[in-house]
């Protein structure tokens, strides 16, 4: 397990989690928009080997999506990429946030999502639980403003204005469960869209290494600023 992981760190830090099949500017997005809103120090993209809600068709290997998300996200200092997943007994976000309490317990995590996500939050396991592990900050995206808003009301708890939440999680005094939706300027990008305009460009064969999604998703090479 990476030393990271046993730091006594007091950051305040991000939690975005997903396949990552493949990381894109969406990703980035949903970073510099919780990043700026909420005053974290670092956002972490936590790279599932398997989401237990997904098929594993179409799923690259994990050693390739990890390596093309340190890629894009190398040009901001302020992201890590990392895959705490492979050295648990099970791929659940419940899980793996207790496992990340437990060895940082001084650190000021949240859980990062993007308002899409909503539709499906009911069924991940234990999400009940969740909710009183940590804030959980949902970030606009194009066609899901309203819904999640109704969504959060249901699932999360209690709601917090964005500069509020902000001002708690800096003051230690958040109280759980509770939540902000970080609206703005929206990004509509989708890896499951991704993959889909590829396919019906070409489809690339598998090929061993970061230069297969180098090849087969040439326009992921673009840098946001």
């Amino acid at each position: 397990m990476p030393l990271l992981f046993h730091s006594r760190t007091s950051l305040k830090i991000g939690l975005v989690g997903g396949s990552f099949n493949p990381a894109h500017d969406g990703h980035i997005h949903v970073a510099l928009e919780a990043r700026r809103a909420l005053n974290l120090d670092q956002i972490w993209w936590l790279v599932s080997p398997q989401n237990p809600l997904k098929s594993t068709a179409g799923m690259e290997s994990l050693a390739i999506r990890l390596a093309h998300a340190r890629k894009i996200a190398a040009p901001y200092p302020f992201l890590r990429v990392l895959t705490p997943e492979t050295d648990l007994p099970q791929n659940y976000t419940y899980n793996t946030l207790v496992y990340l309490k437990k060895t940082m317990p001084l650190a000021r995590l949240i859980w990062v999502m993007g308002a899409d996500n909503l539709d499906q939050f009911s069924r991940w396991h234990r999400h009940q639980d969740m909710i009183r592990l940590l804030p959980i900050a949902v970030i606009d995206r194009p066609s899901y403003s309203m819904k999640a808003i109704a969504d959060g009301r249901r699932l999360l708890g209690r709601r917090y204005q964005v500069a509020k939440m902000r001002h708690a999680i800096a003051m230690r005094s958040l109280k759980l469960p509770s939540w902000c939706f970080i609206a703005g300027q929206r990004h509509a990008a989708s890896a499951t869209e991704i993959r889909s305009a590829n396919a019906l460009i070409r489809p690339w064969p598998a090929i061993k290494g970061l230069e297969h999604f180098d090849r087969r998703y040439p326009f992921l090479k673009r840098k946001l600023h």
